[in-house]
């Protein structure tokens, strides 16, 4: 994988993100590096470009200003859905914004639209399915690049994480069941449960229905994993009004969660999606109602989550105004996929302690 040159993208990153409607930010100060290597491909207007597996890799990189560049901080990759891009997907998730409230870095790898025209990860075919091969290979170097070489921050490799919208999402519950060294938590917005398709015609068929046996697909998942195998905690979102995404792959998603975490953890990690350890009924101010579930073991240790929006299309939740694939009306999905982030530890099912509704 080629070096990055930091300089170079931080600066397009800046004009890409004031592309696509979110304020500029004061320039960060970064180290100087060695030239780049010759014969590298040109990098697309605010992206940095990687090459690696057939295809020109693109990754928008957000670094909070003011951020220490000493000390270790967490690191969230954020999967677009079709249609998306990096920048787009920025601006209409406010995960930079959520990034600079909290100090964490965010990583946005970008589809190329060689590999998919409608700008979608190609979730549904087995070549992008396995560890070290296709997309999810791709993305990961991606993310280890900017935990081992020179950046202009420290990452906490303990803390890296990962999240995505409907294709996206997929994605994410690929590099969950690939990458549990990696990902110390994932997030599955609007998206399906891993290898939960093949083709491109079951991609359809479990889109609209949901179909799909859930002990099969844990035992999938798990077996993915391999040597690597520990439970990977996890938060569903979906809106019970999409009409692109059959809310009932999420519960599937979060199912094939439960029980590759409990093949992973015999002695520990037994959950039910029918029986979860708390749930309670919320609302936005001026947004959607909505349920949220929490699965925790004996000791209060946060494993699962469930967000089930009522009237939801298919949309990040509490996105930017204007933004495509948005419903600013909330409830926030950042705020909530970051909050169980910060609560979860990559330490096997021995996760952060969790904590139920606010009073």
């Amino acid at each position: 994988m080629a070096r990055i040159d930091w300089r170079a993208l931080q600066a397009s990153n800046q004009a890409a993100i004031a592309r696509a409607g979110i304020a500029p930010r004061e320039a960060i100060k970064l180290p100087p590096l060695a030239a780049t290597p010759k014969g590298l491909p040109a990098a697309m207007p605010g992206l940095d470009r990687f090459s690696r597996f057939g295809h020109g890799d693109r990754a928008l990189v957000h670094v909070p200003p003011g951020l220490d560049p000493a000390t270790p901080a967490p690191l969230v990759c954020m999967l677009h859905g079709c249609t998306q891009d990096p920048a787009s997907f920025a601006a209409a998730t406010l995960m930079n914004d959520a990034a600079d409230r909290h100090e964490f870095v965010v990583v946005y790898p970008g589809q190329d639209r060689g590999a998919n025209p409608r700008g979608c990860w190609n979730w549904f075919r087995p070549e992008h399915q396995r560890r070290d091969a296709g997309e999810p290979a791709a993305i990961a170097e991606i993310v280890r690049g900017l935990i081992e070489r020179n950046s202009p921050c420290t990452v906490d490799p303990g803390r890296v994480f990962v999240a995505g919208l409907s294709a996206g999402g997929a994605m994410a519950a690929i590099l969950a069941a690939c990458y549990p060294d990696l990902f110390a938590a994932v997030a599955v917005h609007s998206g399906l449960a891993y290898s939960s398709a093949t083709s491109l015609s079951s991609a359809f068929d479990v889109m609209a229905r949901g179909d799909g046996n859930a002990d099969d697909q844990g035992r999938a998942a798990h077996a993915a994993m391999g040597d690597h195998a520990r439970p990977v905690p996890s938060i569903v979102i979906h809106g019970n009004a999409d009409h692109s995404v059959n809310p009932a792959n999420a519960i599937n998603v979060l199912r094939q969660s439960m029980i590759a975490n409990d093949l992973a953890a015999l002695e520990t990690c037994h959950h039910d999606v029918a029986h979860p350890t708390t749930s309670w009924r919320g609302q936005a101010d001026g947004g959607h109602p909505y349920t949220q579930s929490r699965w925790t073991e004996g000791d209060g240790a946060l494993m699962h989550e469930l967000l089930e929006i009522d009237g939801l299309g298919h949309a990040w939740s509490g996105g930017s105004a204007g933004s495509a694939h948005t419903d600013p009306r909330g409830p926030c999905a950042t705020e909530m996929i970051w909050t169980f982030f910060g609560l979860t530890k990559f330490s096997g099912c021995r996760v952060g302690a969790g904590s139920g509704p606010a009073a």
